[in-house]
């Protein structure tokens, strides 16, 4: 049988609910010869008279009776499932909310992140994960449901972006190295020992290209794969570590910061989802405070 069209559903509720055809169509402002119309397909769908003449009326078959509560049930159901989602009891949500970001967002943000979370919705938890790559495949499996990075070439082109705050490279050292006085020139600073900091290893970055043009680099004797380890290196000895500077606000925390003295330009940190969840009531919650304690923040 070919697939029934499910708008009689709607035809046949009335009609079991008025058992009439003329009151039917009235209330479904058609004309009486398009309900007998409609009336004549549903009979041909269900493979059964629905409503037979008793005298000067109509009266439902068994197998209409059997119908009328749950061909009403599927229209409320239906009409429901295309409604407008109703805006959330955030009072009631218990759900956990996964946020994939590099390592210095939870340590910057996450306190208060949570904090304004919860003060709508206390039964909310938040998980955060560290983002090793830029690959969108969590996001399109729904492993996560947000992250937060530059979006770069990798980033899926499906996925919604969202512009959260700009940043910049700062250097840092401990406090009471040579850098942490007097004036910083291009020269003070790239003479020094520095840590790279490359997910992929990679010893020369736009720093590195900043320099050039004053016939300076870096003397990089290590590489590592995160701005937290780098931070904890410089803390603990003359190496220079150059970090975002609002990722690593909390990070660098009794340490010494300045500007890069070459010109380098900001960079965007932005949110990322998927747009199934775009329309969804408690995502666009959650975004809206992820927006609201990052812009907070700056």
């Amino acid at each position: 049988m070919s697939t029934p069209d499910l708008n009689l559903l709607v035809t046949l509720d009335v009609l079991l609910m008025e058992g009439s055809v003329a009151r039917a169509a009235r209330r479904l402002r058609l004309s009486p010869s398009a309900m007998s119309r409609a009336l004549a397909r549903l009979r041909e769908t269900t493979g059964d008279p629905l409503l037979v003449r008793a005298g000067r009326g109509l009266v439902p078959t068994p197998r209409a009776l059997e119908l009328r509560e749950r061909v009403g049930q599927l229209v409320e159901d239906a009409k429901a499932a295309l409604r407008p989602a109703e805006k959330p009891d955030l009072r009631q949500l218990t759900r956990t909310f996964t946020l994939r970001a590099r390592e210095g967002f939870a340590e910057n943000f996450g306190l208060d992140l949570m904090a304004r979370l919860r003060e709508e919705a206390p039964g909310v938890r938040l998980r955060f994960v560290l983002k090793s790559d830029k690959e969108s495949t969590p996001l399109r499996e729904g492993s996560i449901d947000l992250e937060t990075g530059v979006v770069g070439g990798a980033t899926g082109p499906e996925v919604r972006t969202q512009a959260l705050f700009r940043d910049r490279f700062i250097g840092v050292v401990r406090m009471g190295h040579p850098l942490s006085q007097g004036e910083i020139t291009a020269a003070r600073y790239a003479e020094g020992k520095h840590i790279g900091v490359s997910r992929r290893g990679l010893d020369r970055g736009p720093i590195d290209e900043a320099l050039e043009p004053f016939g300076l680099k870096r003397d990089i004797v290590m590489v590592v794969g995160s701005f937290s380890t780098a931070l904890a290196l410089a803390r603990a000895s003359d190496l220079i570590a150059t970090v975002p500077e609002r990722y690593t606000g909390n990070l660098r925390a009794g340490m010494h910061s300045f500007a890069i003295p070459v010109a380098m330009l900001e960079v965007t940190i932005s949110l990322l989802w998927h747009p199934r969840l775009d329309a969804d009531p408690v995502h666009r919650w959650l975004r809206g405070c992820v927006r609201e304690v990052c812009g907070a923040a700056g």
